[in-house]
């Protein structure tokens, strides 16, 4: 991408738009900057998240007010133990005609919200993933296409483990971002408090349209990147990889199975976002940074020693980076 007229346009627009989205998000969601910063640029890179935090920090209000704002329709299901994968693809039916029709089912919108994925049996978690993948689903051998855009924002809970179904890493690795969703900070627990005991509910206005997003998303992908950027990404990437000849000490001591090359693909994806929603052309070494931890938290594998010792997975990306 040169930077033409017609670039630095666009580019000074997305970090406008990025801004608005920002404030309307504001008015109903008090905190989660760094979440809600993850979201939307998982979004504007064509990515899927994975929202990880206890009950009760308003990750579905969240993702519901993201819909709102980017003009897109929303669907949440509730994953548990008894879902399968028609509930959630859809059935072929047999209508009054006694003619078969496939309805559709709630995986087709645009935002998906997985609830507690992680307590659906493997199946269902494969029927979701493909959908992810493919941006396609099969069923009675005929193939739909999932909406434009779509994506899909999975939750899990950390707590109370008894009974799920863990992602498989090769699973877990289809999404873009693993995000950690905190507690709030006093001052935002007093202020969530006062705005949602009165009874009134903030209105959502919707800041971009479909045709925006798509826009904004091709525009992501033809920012240019130096090969000092691509290099250090990778570098960073193999870093991980226990057994090879860029594995660092801690990479040794600390990790059972490093990240694929899907990371080192992220990483220059996600860099190029937030280098463009800092109004900067081209992203650089920083940039790449900025998005290290919610890339490789889910594609690194500690082994015994680190669980044993209590290292974090946070403390062997830092000592990584």
């Amino acid at each position: 991408m040169q930077n033409s007229q017609d670039d630095v346009a666009a580019v000074k627009e997305l970090g406008q738009k990025y801004e608005a989205l920002k404030a309307e998000i504001g008015k109903v969601i008090i905190g989660q900057d760094e979440v809600i910063h993850l979201l939307l640029l998982s979004i504007f890179c064509k990515g899927h998240a994975l929202l990880v935090g206890v009950p009760g920090l308003a990750k579905t209000l969240l993702v519901n007010t993201v819909a709102q704002s980017l003009g897109l329709s929303f669907r949440r299901i509730q994953f548990t133990p008894d879902l399968m994968p028609s509930d959630i693809v859809g059935a072929e039916i047999l209508d009054e005609n006694r003619q078969f029709k496939f309805v559709k089912g709630p995986l087709f919108a645009n935002i998906i919200l997985a609830d507690e994925i992680n307590r659906t049996p493997p199946k269902t978690q494969a029927a979701l993933l493909e959908a992810m993948q493919e941006r396609s689903v099969t069923a009675a051998g005929h193939t739909y296409q999932m909406a434009n855009p779509f994506f899909v924002l999975a939750t899990q809970n950390p707590i109370e483990q008894e009974g799920t179904y863990p992602l498989p890493e090769a699973q877990l690795d289809r999404f873009m971002f693993n995000i950690e969703v905190g507690y709030p900070s006093f001052e935002e627990e007093v202020n969530i408090v006062k705005n949602t005991t009165v009874g009134v509910e903030a209105e959502v206005r919707e800041v971009l349209t479909v045709e925006e997003i798509i826009k904004f998303q091709k525009l992501v992908r033809k920012i240019p990147v130096s090969d000092n950027v691509y290099e250090y990404a990778i570098r960073l990437v193999q870093a991980t990889r226990p057994g090879t000849e860029a594995a660092k000490p801690i990479t040794k001591d600390y990790i059972s199975w490093g990240a694929g090359p899907r990371a080192s693909q992220n990483l220059i994806l996600a860099a190029k976002a937030h280098a463009a929603l800092k109004g900067k052309f081209s992203p650089d070494s920083e940039d790449v940074l900025a998005v290290a931890k919610p890339i490789l938290r889910h594609r690194v594998v500690k082994n015994y020693r680190a669980e044993a010792e209590g290292i974090s997975i946070e403390k062997i990306i830092e000592g990584l980076v």
